[in-house]
This record gives C-alpha cells, sequence and structure tokens, in this order.
C-alpha cells in the first residue's frame, strides 16, 4: 500500500491533525522555546504532534515539552555544516515524515528549513499533499559572517523557498528582506511578532535572585565584590558570535576606567562555544573582578530581577525572547537595532539624520548601533545615573509586553495557519 492510500486509512482512523516539527538543535534557545509554548497551547483533541531535534544540545527540549508529545532524534541533523551528516539528514528527515505522516511538516531554524522542506520535496509526488511552513527566528544570512558565505545562505533561502508553502518571519525587518531578495514561498511569507505572557513568569523576588545567583558562580568568582558593589547589570545569552558579548565586555572596559569605576558589575548567564574567548578577553582586560559568567541556568529568566539593567549587544537577532522576559521584568533595557529590536522600542529608530554612535532614548528602553562598545557604555552610564529614568523605562517596558506582545496574540496567528 502506498503513503497516499496509508495517510487516508490513518485520516480515517484518527481526524486530528498531525504536524511534525523539525528543530536544528535540542539545547534551549529562542526556536526551542517558541516551539514548546506552541506546543503546549495546541488542543490535543485536535492535534497530534511529534518533534524531532538534532544531537547538538543534550535533548534540552525534550525536558520542556508537555506531556504527551513525541520526541525523535534526528540523529544526523546537525547546527555546523558537514556534507555527508547533511546528506544522511535528508534521509533521516524522509524516513520520520513517512512513518509519522503529517498533514504539517513545521520547521524551525534555517539548517532544519533547508534540510526539512528537500527532503518533503523528495517526497513528493509519490506522498500525499502534506503541507510544509517554514519558521525563521532571523535570517543566516544576517549573521556576522565573510560576504561570499552570506550570499551563499541567501541564495539557499532563495531557492529552497519553493519547497515551502508558508514562511513565517517574526520581525518586520526579517520581512522585508525576504521581499528585497525574492525569497518566495509557495503560499506566501507572514510576519507574526513574538509574544509572551508576564503573568505565568514566576520571577524571583531582588535579593534571592541575587544571592541565588552568587550561589551560581564558579568558586573562583565567589568574592564579596559581587554582593556589595551597585547596580548590577546582566544579560542572558547563548555564547555565540551573534550575541555580541565581546562588544559588551568593550564597553564594560570603557564604563569602569573611563565613566564610573567601582559602581557596578556585570553578570553573563548562559554558555556556548565563545566561552573561551569571552574569558580570555575579559582577563585581558583585567575585568575578572567586575565581569561574572554565572554560566547556563535553567529558567534563567526568573533571575532577572537581581539585575538593574539588561543589556543585548546582539549584532543580529529575529526577535529575542531575553528582552520580553526583561521587560516582563520591569527592568530598563539597552538593546542594539537589529532585528525587531526597533519595532519593541517605541520611538526608538535612529532618524536619518542621526549621527553614527547616537544613543536614541525611547519611550520604553535604549537602543543602539550594533558592535558599538562606546554607544553601549554611554548608554548604560545614561541608566546609571538616573534612578527615576531607570524606573520609568521599567513600568513602560511592562506595558509594552502586556500591550503589543502577549503571548495569546502569537499562538491565535500560528495556530490559523496550521
Amino acid at each position: 500500500m502506498d503513503s497516499i492510500s496509508n495517510h487516508i486509512n490513518q485520516q480515517t482512523n484518527n481526524p486530528k491533525k498531525r504536524v511534525l516539527f523539525i528543530i536544528t538543535q535540542s539545547e534551549l534557545g529562542g526556536a526551542q522555546m517558541f516551539l514548546a509554548q506552541l506546543a503546549g497551547h495546541l488542543d490535543p483533541n485536535r492535534f497530534e504532534l511529534a518533534v524531532a531535534g538534532g544531537t547538538d544540545g543534550n535533548k534540552e527540549i525534550a525536558a520542556i515539552l508537555p506531556a504527551g508529545i513525541k520526541y525523535l532524534t534526528a540523529k544526523h541533523l546537525r547546527r555546523n555544516p558537514n556534507v555527508f551528516s547533511d546528506i544522511t539528514a535528508v534521509f533521516e528527515i524522509k524516513r520520520l515524515i513517512k512513518d509519522f505522516e503529517p498533514d504539517t511538516l513545521f520547521l524551525n531554524s534555517s539548517k532544519a528549513g533547508f534540510i526539512g522542506s528537500l527532503a518533503a520535496k523528495l517526497l513528493q509526488p509519490t506522498t500525499y499533499n502534506l503541507k510544509t511552513i517554514y519558521r525563521i527566528g532571523g535570517w543566516t544570512f544576517n549573521d556576522p559572517w565573510p560576504w561570499w558565505k552570506r550570499l551563499a545562505y541567501r541564495w539557499l533561502e532563495k531557492i529552497s523557498a519553493s519547497w515551502k508553502d508558508y514562511i513565517i518571519v517574526n520581525n518586520k525587518h526579517d520581512y522585508d528582506q525576504a521581499i528585497k531578495f525574492g525569497i518566495k514561498p509557495r503560499e506566501k511569507i507572514i510576519l507574526v511578532h513574538n509574544g509572551i505572557d508576564p503573568y505565568k513568569l514566576e520571577f524571583l523576588e531582588k535579593d534571592e535572585a541575587k544571592i541565588r545567583l552568587y550561589e551560581n558562580l564558579p568558586s573562583s568568582q565567589k568574592h564579596a565584590n559581587f554582593l556589595h558593589s551597585g547596580l548590577l547589570i546582566g544579560t542572558i545569552a547563548n555564547f555565540y558570535p551573534t550575541k555580541g558579548l565581546g562588544y559588551l565586555i568593550n564597553a564594560f572596559r570603557i564604563l569602569t576606567y573611563n565613566l564610573k569605576p567601582n559602581t557596578y558589575n556585570l553578570v553573563i548567564i548562559g554558555d556556548g562555544p565563545e566561552r573561551q574567548n569571552l574569558e580570555s578577553r575579559i582577563n585581558n582586560l583585567k575585568l575578572e573582578n567586575k565581569i561574572f559568567l554565572a554560566g547556563k541556568i535553567v529558567d534563567a529568566y526568573r533571575y532577572l530581577k537581581a539585575f538593574d539593567i539588561f543589556v543585548l549587544p546582539s549584532v543580529k537577532e529575529g526577535f529575542p525572547w531575553a528582552v520580553l522576559e526583561a521587560m516582563s521584568a520591569k527592568l530598563p533595557v539597552v538593546v542594539t537595532a537589529v532585528g525587531a529590536n526597533p519595532e519593541v522600542i517605541e520611538n526608538g529608530s535612529p532618524s536619518t539624520t542621526s549621527p553614527p554612535g547616537e544613543v536614541v532614548l525611547g519611550k520604553n528602553g535604549l537602543i543602539v548601533p550594533p558592535a558599538n562598545p562606546q554607544a553601549l557604555a554611554k548608554a548604560i552610564n545614561k541608566l546609571v545615573g538616573d534612578e527615576t529614568l531607570r524606573r520609568e523605562l521599567g513600568i513602560q517596558a511592562h506595558q509594552t509586553v502586556l500591550h503589543k506582545f502577549i503571548l495569546r496574540r502569537m499562538l491565535e496567528q500560528i495556530e490559523a495557519i496550521l
């Protein structure tokens, strides 16, 4: 019996819509958070779900998926390019599709988007009419790579777009780029902003969060300076070049040596392949008593109220969840003008006459150019010296989440596409 007959029989016996999610990495990040929230929202009486994740990340996403969702391992699906693994992954995903027989293939991240849609294309027309949806949290061709590599990834996105029915982006910048570069799926490209429910976030109170954060520090960094040196500036990020953490460390050197020394510390929650480079930079700048790498922490958002200021120095983003979490915690935020950030910070877009490196004060946060430690230092220093401004920006940030980026709206839009 062919796959079309199998699918018809299965639909007769089980009227639920079957959705197979494919995600490249199983470590926790923005794409994984989106997937877990969506999977938890979909009605189990209407949808049957399975998630297939790559081996990078030790299956961390499996721990946050709702009960009853089948988790599969795509052992050849990996983040870094490898001709043998990538070709093998195509046939591995073909097998997963044939075994699960989904109505919809929902692809998350660039690698899964290309390989998954190629696998679906190779199954046509011998298979049933499979809907393919691709959600991208930031185009890979915007990563800080050489021009030829960015161009190659852009062409891969353009070529593979015709293998997909819908492409979902989470910020207007990426939407505009898709139109500009001719990244056109079979049906249409759709903009769906990320959303969050601030009332379901269980933040630790400030003093407890700071003490427990201190307890998470490596023993070499546990000293009184962490707890008794004024304001705490912080961020949460995986240690990838796109997160721009090196620029934040350089900005902190400017702050420490040129502006207001001994009035604040920096804490970075996270881990990743850039850790050794970041540690070396901190030591070379003699900032090991001012900058603390707290490592990866489960439910890191719970510690946000330990911070007085939240900074995300990315050089490339889609729509960062960490910023929405920080705004939900009523923190003043400093972000770079990448991805959705100019849409989140109200009145925060620099004008065409703005001088390079200008810090723009929006209604609910500050926004600076990417890859600019001087601008980062200037923005942080502005907040350090103005407690009233910090408090007002935090209140406005919280209101922004409630009125513009609420979880329910995002989930309803995605479900309508399904």
